[in-house]
């Protein structure tokens, strides 16, 4: 992965797209409104993504962050916040292509994420953007072909977004510690984490079955999950988190197949 890519947090924000795409395709949306969607879910990740190395740059070359191409030096600060506002603004027209109402919603949901860049990450609020922004990215995709969700998919999302949210911190707890750093993670602290995620993303699990009425796919998710939680709670060193993440992947493939 290029510098570039990684500053932008490659990995989430491609799986973020394609939850987009995959809801586009449960959704029934034509092929050219999928990619579409695609697009604009795409220049929204990629602005948060390259928002959130500018502003932690200083902290992360405090606890020396080597991964980090802006506290390494392989990229310039002047090169990302170009990036940054380049897709900052293509994010707007290709979000109301999508459709005025799909538009405006994915707008806040982008405006969501950067709410945690901008400081509630390292407030007890830090789950917030994550549960809103996660929530609204079912009824973009559904707004997008005149549409609005069944409450439990948004529900299902939101849970998922926080979920991952707990997964996603735990390694970095030392390092945000030492810069300052206090958000809802860190508050439940390392020894409880990966249990409130593996709950958090269960429930969510939860929400899909009986939001979907119970169906072959969404039981069997549920146990897979369930199953999961099991090897999440009982599991020592990296199971854990390993567990809460593999947890989160079913959640992703349950939440599709059975809208």
């Amino acid at each position: 992965m290029t510098p570039l890519l990684r500053a932008a947090h490659g990995g989430p924000a491609a799986a973020v797209v394609i939850l987009a795409l995959l809801l586009g395709v449960a959704e029934d949306l034509a092929p050219a409104r999928v990619l579409l969607v695609g697009l604009a879910v795409m220049a929204g990740q990629l602005s948060v993504g390259w928002s959130n190395d500018l502003l932690d740059a200083r902290r992360d070359r405090t606890v020396g962050r080597t991964d980090k191409p802006l506290a390494s030096g392989e990229l310039s600060e002047r090169t990302v916040r170009a990036a940054c506002v380049l897709a900052l603004v293509a994010v707007v027209p290709l979000s109301l292509a999508c459709g005025w109402e799909a538009g405006l919603v994915h707008l806040v949901l982008v405006a969501s994420a950067w709410t945690y860049n901008l400081g509630l990450k390292a407030t007890a609020w830090s789950w917030a953007p994550y549960a809103v922004s996660f929530g609204l990215l079912p009824v973009v995709v559904a707004l997008a072909d005149d549409d609005l969700p069944p409450w439990w998919v948004p529900a299902a999302a939101a849970l998922l977004g926080v979920g991952a949210h707990l997964v996603n911190v735990l390694p970095d707890l030392d390092d945000d510690a030492a810069t300052g750093v206090h958000g809802l993670p860190h508050r439940i602290g390392r020894r409880r984490l990966p249990a409130a995620a593996t709950a958090v993303l269960v429930l969510g699990s939860v929400v899909v079955t009986v939001g979907a009425g119970f169906t072959p796919v969404a039981l069997a998710g549920l146990g897979v999950v369930a199953a999961l939680a099991v090897v999440a709670l009982a599991g020592r060193g990296r199971t854990p988190f390993l567990a809460a993440i593999a947890i989160a992947l079913v959640d992703v493939v349950t939440l599709v197949a059975a809208r």
